[in-house]
């Protein structure tokens, strides 16, 4: 299963609209972005991989104070085992 599939199926449980990319059509007033980023193998041995890193950024759009829903998704992701590496403060 790819990331992208991954994180499509774990948002879909939280009830919000997914996107790859940009946001087709209107946008409702809360909806995630998936950007994929990377895609390597930096976990080698034996000159083989030993692992898939995928990265991809999740961007969260909403007219709402997104506080609750930004700690929401994000408490999500760390009980599926997903690793945050980067988590911009607000007014970025």
């Amino acid at each position: 299963m790819s990331i992208l599939s991954e994180l499509n199926a774990l948002f879909e449980t939280a009830n919000i609209p997914v996107e790859t990319g940009v946001f087709s059509g209107v946008p409702p007033d809360e909806y995630l972005v998936l950007t994929p980023l990377t895609d390597n193998f930096t976990v080698f041995g034996d000159n083989k991989p030993l692992a898939d890193i995928n990265e991809v950024r999740v961007s969260l759009f909403s007219k709402k104070n997104y506080l609750q829903r930004k700690n929401q998704l994000v408490r999500m992701l760390l009980q599926a085992d997903f690793v945050i590496t980067d988590q911009p403060t607000a007014g970025m």
